[in-house]
């Protein structure tokens, strides 16, 4: 093992990158960010029968759209390319002959059909299926055709896992795997391995599914006399839940539909390494420096990590709420709704600062925003649902509108002087604040909520307020 740090991410180019597989680079990412190490893209294709045409792209995608940055991969150029496991396929052959070589490897003669009465024999006798009962007496000169097993020497072990701490297995978990399949590809368990130690790999990290295989990945790491690197099993990601792992029924896991909908990718970031790890403080939200000076492997936890849709989008509400309006204005220039193509830059700046404290994500803004440009229709059901408001006559709501835009007549439109005069409306109609503005607000916007009345009439305008205020009077 190298003495310098070198993660890798190797996803297989089967689907989306989902969040799980996100936190899993990320958490590479930063273990060599912080150590000054390199990081490395590397797709693992050896499964041509399940690959998605696009995948890899849409891998490459994700990445860059959430700041995850690699130093190596099948688009940058390094040291130890190719970086596509279907582009390697002369290195595990050669490493396969050294095994076949050292007596560590034999030719599986066995047609599906043998392979499995050889399973149903083993479930009739409850004895556990081992492919290593089954080794062919006779030595098959290998013609990179058939497929090629390990031969493995089954024993007990101990390892140190960085999250998971001291495990250990016996003999009874170790047999013969496929190195290399009928197709001239490699298995997953084979090729991972070599490209590792070839990539001089410093950290593995993976998921706990993984985690009953290193017995048999400890037994190849001796038979070709590797050392093994560090082993990092990651905790699951549960459903919010927590009685299953996250899947694509809990909602939106693919990472370019959060992008898509306007999470800041820092946000996101953010929210992803706190799936199973802390710094050991109260500490919720960090940037990125936070994240690469504080993250250690050692503060992953062992138990799963619920995905709290929630707590994402409070994290992504603080990121917006403290972002600063200019560079929230560049961000959020593709989610105004239609009816805004034609307002200036200056009057959406101003819209957005005042829906800035109320957005979760960006997307929420054309919803938020639409009545700052155009008329909504008169929608009396929003009298209806209100609780308070519901309960007077027309006559009042009417007359209590009509004081109202008397008062709003004489007024500069100043945020200054609209929040003193409504005050005074206030006193002199004897009215509580929870009815009087409610009526107003929802007059001069026909929308269900808004920020500040004050601030909300000042942005809209003397003529806007008041015709609006006078389309409800007529349908009162």
């Amino acid at each position: 093992m190298t003495n310098t740090v070198r993660t890798r991410f190797a996803p297989s180019p089967t689907g989306y990158l989902h969040v799980g597989g996100i936190r899993t680079a990320l958490f590479a990412w930063l273990t060599a960010r912080q150590h000054n190490g390199a990081f490395i893209l590397r797709f693992e294709d050896t499964d041509k029968t399940r690959e998605v045409p696009g995948a890899r792209q849409h891998v490459i995608e994700s990445l860059r759209a959430v700041g995850i940055d690699y130093d190596e991969g099948p688009d940058k150029s390094g040291p130890y390319g190719p970086y596509v496991q279907s582009e390697r396929l002369d290195i595990y052959h050669e490493w396969a002959e050294k095994l076949l070589a050292s007596g560590r490897a034999y030719v599986d003669p066995y047609t599906a059909e043998q392979v499995q009465a050889f399973r149903e024999a083993a479930q009739a006798s409850h004895q556990p299926f081992l492919f290593r009962n089954h080794r062919p007496e006779q030595k098959l000169k290998w013609d990179g055709q058939s497929p090629l097993r390990f031969m493995s020497q089954p024993k007990a072990y101990k390892w140190h896992d960085v999250v998971m701490g001291d495990l250990q297995s016996g003999p009874e978990v170790i047999d013969d795997f496929i190195l290399i399949k009928s197709d001239g590809f490699p298995t997953y368990n084979f090729a991972h391995i070599i490209d590792d130690y070839e990539m001089k790999i410093s950290h593995v990290m993976r998921g706990q599914e993984f985690l009953a295989s290193v017995p048999n990945y400890l037994n190849l790491y001796e038979a070709l006399a590797f050392t093994p690197p560090l082993l990092v099993t990651l905790p699951h990601i549960l459903a919010p839940e927590g009685n299953r792992k996250l899947s694509k029924r809990d909602g939106a896991t693919d990472v370019l539909d959060y992008i898509r909908l306007g999470y800041p990718p820092d946000a996101l970031i953010s929210f992803i390494a706190t799936l199973g790890w802390n710094d050991g403080t109260e500490q919720e939200v960090f940037t990125r420096d936070e994240l690469i000076q504080k993250f250690s492997l050692k503060r992953v936890q062992k138990s799963g990590a619920h995905f709290d849709e929630r707590r994402l989008n409070w994290i992504s509400g603080t990121y917006i709420r403290n972002m600063p309006l200019t560079d929230l204005s560049l961000q959020a220039a593709s989610y105004w709704p239609e009816e805004a193509a034609d307002a200036s830059d200056e009057y959406k700046k101003r819209v957005l600062s005042l829906v800035q404290e109320r957005l979760k994500y960006l997307s929420e803004l054309a919803a938020l925003s639409r009545f700052f440009f155009v008329d909504l229709p008169v929608d009396l059901d929003l009298i209806v649902k209100d609780k308070k408001l519901s309960k007077l006559g027309m006559p009042e709501l009417k007359a209590m509108l009509t004081s109202a835009r008397e008062t709003l007549e004489t007024t500069s439109f100043s945020v200054t002087e609209l929040t003193a005069q409504l005050n005074q409306l206030l006193v002199s109609l004897s009215q509580k604040p929870a009815i009087l503005f409610s009526l107003i607000r929802i007059a001069v916007t026909s929308a269900p909520s808004s920020p500040g009345l004050a601030d909300t009439l000042a942005v809209l305008g003397k003529e806007c307020s008041l015709r609006r205020i006078d389309a409800w009077l007529n349908n009162l």
